[in-house]
Formats: structure tokens, C-alpha cells, sequence
């Protein structure tokens, strides 16, 4: 599998580009924000899901290794495939969607082209649920209002694709914010808002 990806930009398209790795030229699928941002003979380096399959291979880049976390987050929900993953990544910050998704705000997804109500309602539905279920899976069985541990608050950050010391920074924060008796949505949602402000 190719992890990333960092070369001179050949070419840049209208949804993804070319970059020169060592006399080979790679496509890489990427959000209009990456390409905007991509200078033809300028260097990148993009973090990369790579999609094998029987009668496709292709790479989709991402400027950070979150963005790359929750692409792949994303990919989990029933109906939604690379190229819909990488609008909703792609349409603004990772931090800013996930609070979205915490809140249960369907009309920021659904403004995303190619997103419709229903599968809105589904990415939100079975992401809430997968971070609930990291916070339970850290804290035994985790009463519903119930307080929050730092570590169910770091496993529910982590199944949003953060890695470990980010979350650990994160769910600090949030202890500030929200206080030491909040529920593990409460501390989720101002560890969210916390990166939103990073």
C-alpha cells in the first residue's frame, strides 16, 4: 500500500493531479482545496489511501494525516465510497464536520454536492454511533448521561481519526471547557471545537 506521496507536481486536472516521484508520475485524487493550492514544478507531499481493486487502483491524497483518518472513518458508512468521502473531507475542516456530525447538524452535509438527506442521516447515525461505542468500549458500560473519563473521550476522538497525543490535547481542552462532569458528547463536542480552534 502507498502511504503518501511527496514529489514535484507534474500536472494538476480539474480532481486530482500528477506527482513525480523518482522519474514516476503518480495520480492522485485530491479535494479542490489541495488542487487549488498545487503549483505546477512546486513540491507536495500528500498522505494517501490507496484502493486496490480487481479493476481499479487509485490514490486519493490529503494534506494531513486527520484528513486521512477520516476519509477512511467515512469509507465505514453503508453508502458512501471514495469519491463521496472525499467531498464531504474535502468541504471543510475535519474538526468542523465532526462537530457537525456530534451535533447531529444534517444541513452541513447536505450541502455538500452529491449529498442527499438520507445519506446525511446515515453518516451521521453510524459515526455518532462508532464514537459512543469507543468512549463505552475504554469505559466498561458508560451510562447514558453518565461523566466522561479522559480515556473514553481519547478513544472516542481516535475512532474520529485523530491520533493519541491529539486527543489527549483535545480531551484536556475540553475538561477545561465543559467541566469534569460532562457526558462523553458534552466533552466530545468542546474537544471538536477545541481543534477547530488549533
Amino acid at each position: 500500500m502507498i502511504a503518501s506521496v511527496e514529489g514535484v507536481v507534474g500536472a494538476v486536472a480539474a480532481d486530482s493531479l500528477v506527482i513525480e516521484v523518482a522519474g514516476i508520475g503518480y495520480r492522485v485524487f485530491a479535494a479542490p482545496a489541495v488542487l487549488a493550492s498545487a503549483q505546477p514544478d512546486g513540491r507536495l507531499k500528500l498522505h494517501t489511501y490507496h484502493l486496490v481493486r480487481e479493476d481499479l487502483q487509485a490514490l486519493y491524497g490529503f494534506r494531513t494525516a486527520e484528513e486521512l483518518g477520516f476519509f477512511n472513518l467515512l469509507l465505514t458508512v453503508t453508502g458512501v465510497g471514495p469519491k463521496v468521502a472525499l467531498a464531504i473531507v474535502g468541504s471543510r475542516p475535519t474538526a468542523d464536520l465532526q462537530l457537525a456530525i456530534m451535533a447531529q447538524d444534517q444541513a452541513v452535509l447536505v450541502s455538500i454536492p452529491g449529498i442527499g438527506r438520507k445519506l446525511a442521516e446515515r453518516v451521521i447515525f453510524e459515526l455518532k454511533e462508532k464514537v459512543a461505542a469507543a468512549g463505552v468500549a475504554v469505559g466498561g458500560s458508560a451510562a447514558a448521561g453518565a461523566t466522561a473519563s479522559e480515556g473514553e473521550i481519547v478513544a472516542a476522538l481516535q475512532a474520529l481519526g485523530y491520533s493519541l497525543a491529539e486527543a489527549r490535547e483535545a480531551s484536556r481542552a475540553a475538561l477545561l471547557d465543559v467541566g469534569v462532569d460532562s457526558n462523553l458528547e458534552e466533552r466530545v463536542k468542546a474537544a471538536l471545537r477545541s481543534l477547530l480552534r488549533d
